[in-house]
């Protein structure tokens, strides 16, 4: 696989990424021969969190062995230095590892920064000169605190969704990036499944020389799917183009990404899969979301009151209430 530098870091990694988020949802005995065939075919950036559950504990079953072989970055979601320390360790023991790469906030309300009260940048800093983190980074979804972060050089790497679907404002922030040595690690590149086409998804991340895309994989399928398109890249050609121009069409505009920052539900909604139903019926095999499983789950959008909870964490503004009853009228269509 080709490399990239990931900004000013020095770091050299494949560039194609392991996100490693959804191997929590695959039992150790699947989910360990999967790492190790992805570290076996080139990858060599791999990126969990604290929050991913069992995330951090497979990949340190499988790889810890292998440390010098790849780069290692990781999340905490502490608000404060306390939380930082105890994720901190826990994160270390669980991957079994001495040291990380790269030590990521995660999706911060605010940008941490010196001097704010939280500690929590303070605690970054003492990590780093005890040799327990090697640079430090932040992911996020709201534009603004992306921007912050990258103006504010406090940050060596920024996280944030990119796929053919974004619009200016994130390609603002690739070139920002680019401009101010920051590494850019890119979440979301399938936007959250419904990008179906990876050969024209890695096509056109491929266009930025200092990004580099971390693929959700959970299955083996997944991953040869992503081995092809990296053995016989696509270009930006008519036909790549053709596809790009057929989902922009359909996905751009007000639908759920899929990230789960509006859960949970006071009603118990699964709002994170409800409130994009009607994308899944359509661009995925349709008979699995129309089992009595899901008929249940998404029933429970009439008990919507509309509270207004999972708006106010949603950090693409919609309106996650009027999305699902649109896609409970929709998927009545299907049953």
């Amino acid at each position: 696989m080709s490399t990239v530098i990931l900004g000013r870091t020095g770091l050299a990694v494949a560039q194609d990424g392991f996100g490693a988020l959804p191997v929590h949802r695959r039992s150790v005995e699947d989910a360990v021969p999967l790492l190790r065939r992805a570290l076996d075919s080139g990858i060599t950036f791999f990126d969990t969190a604290r929050g991913y559950s069992d995330s951090e504990e497979k990949l340190g079953l499988d790889l810890s062995g292998r440390r010098g072989e790849f780069i290692l970055a990781t999340k905490t979601g502490a608000g404060g230095a306390a939380g930082f320390w105890s994720d901190l360790e826990t994160s270390l023991d669980k991957l079994q590892t001495a040291y990380l790469d790269v030590y990521q906030f995660h999706n911060p309300g605010l940008c941490p920064k010196p001097g704010d009260g939280s500690g929590l940048y303070e605690a970054m800093l003492e990590a780093r000169e005890q040799g327990k983190i090697r640079f430090i980074g932040i992911t996020c979804h709201k534009a603004g605190t992306a921007r912050e972060a990258v103006e504010s050089g406090l940050y060596d790497t920024l996280q944030f969704p990119l796929s053919y679907l974004s619009g200016e404002r994130e390609l603002e922030l690739v070139r920002l990036c680019a401009e101010r040595g920051v590494g850019f690690i890119a979440m979301k590149a399938l936007a959250g499944g419904l990008i179906t086409d990876i050969a024209a998804a890695r096509a056109w991340m491929r266009q930025f020389d200092h990004v580099v895309p971390i693929w959700g994989l959970q299955t083996e399928d997944e991953l040869d799917a992503l081995l092809a398109a990296a053995r016989r890249p696509a270009v930006l050609d008519g036909e790549t183009l053709a596809v790009i121009g057929r989902d922009r069409a359909e996905l751009r505009g007000s639908f759920c990404r899929g990230c789960g920052y509006c859960m949970p539900c006071p009603a118990g909604i699964q709002i994170s899969w409800c409130g994009r139903m009607s994308l899944l019926l359509r661009r995925a095999p349709a008979q699995g979301f129309l089992s009595g499983h899901w008929r249940g789950e998404m029933e429970k959008i009439k008990g919507c009151t509309s509270c207004g909870v999972c708006a106010s964490r949603c950090p693409y503004q919609l309106d996650p209430a009027a999305l699902l009853r649109e896609n409970l009228r929709d998927y009545q269509t299907f049953l």
